[in-house]
């Protein structure tokens, strides 16, 4: 051996002679690859969701975000099952995170909504994908800081539920419901909100604090396939409906947090 490799290696060092070990520093099984992977698929879907939002193909290109938010919902599932958690899986699923609920989310609603109100629209969107970014800035930094006290939530609105909400206008408008395009002042103010919400230290529920009784399981998994026919036959009805929902749920948390302060 080299003088110089042998003092290099130090103690427990793996022995470059034995192939094994070898092996081990040289290549990795391909099952830790899979979260990076489904995270890059997402960052596709995002991406090619900015695409079919330039060429106005409005109905694919939010079909693709909320691939993408599904994609996000399983990279950090498969990477706790498969034990495949990595600091490079967490910062790109971040980056990820920012294109596909940020940036796409804001894209999507400008060139929808906003077209017709360049000057305060855009200012409303980058006020919006920055809340973003910074939501996910923050997320990065207290990523292992210990959980807040009390049941199991998030500090603020998480990126992807914000980039749904963000997209409630174009919903509303593909179901029918609401010409939001009529209304650009409404929609750029709501913008905002939905950024400042994301920033915000209001709890939101999260779903690994949800419980569900033993006795009561098969009324869930029911409700879930009612809500996949409902998604497959009215899709943007359903998710206005959702989001609708879920601002809901925000004003009785707020509504909560307040009675506490006073």
């Amino acid at each position: 051996m080299d003088p110089v490799d042998d003092l290099d290696a130090g103690p427990g060092a793996p022995d470059p002679e034995d192939p094994v070990e070898a092996g081990d520093r040289r290549s990795l099984p391909l099952v830790q690859l899979i979260p990076n992977l489904v995270t890059l698929l997402g960052l596709c879907a995002g991406l090619t969701s900015i695409r079919y939002t330039l060429d106005e193909y409005y109905q694919t290109a939010a079909a693709l975000i909320i691939l993408a938010a599904i994609m996000d919902g399983m990279d950090g599932l498969l990477a706790r099952k498969l034990n495949a958690a990595s600091h490079f899986g967490a910062e790109l699923d971040s980056l990820s995170d920012f294109v596909c609920f940020g940036v796409a989310p804001g894209m999507f609603v400008y060139h929808f909504v906003l077209r017709d109100l360049p000057g305060m629209g855009w200012l409303f969107v980058l006020v919006f994908v920055i809340c973003a970014c910074l939501r996910l800035a923050r997320f990065n930094v207290n990523r292992n800081a210990p959980p807040p006290p009390g049941r199991v939530h998030f500090v603020g609105v998480p990126a992807p539920a914000g980039a749904m909400l963000g997209l409630l206008p174009v919903f509303l408008a593909l179901s029918g419901w609401i010409e939001t395009r009529n209304w650009p002042l409404l929609v750029a103010l709501y913008m905002g909100m939905v950024g400042l919400l994301m920033i915000s230290r209001l709890p939101t529920p999260s779903p690994k604090g949800w419980r569900v009784p033993r006795n009561r399981a098969i009324w869930v998994l029911l409700g879930v396939a009612v809500f996949a026919g409902a998604m497959a036959t009215k899709p943007w009805s359903v998710l206005a409906l959702v989001d609708l929902a879920y601002l809901g749920v925000l004003g009785w948390g707020a509504w909560i947090e307040r009675r506490k302060l006073a």
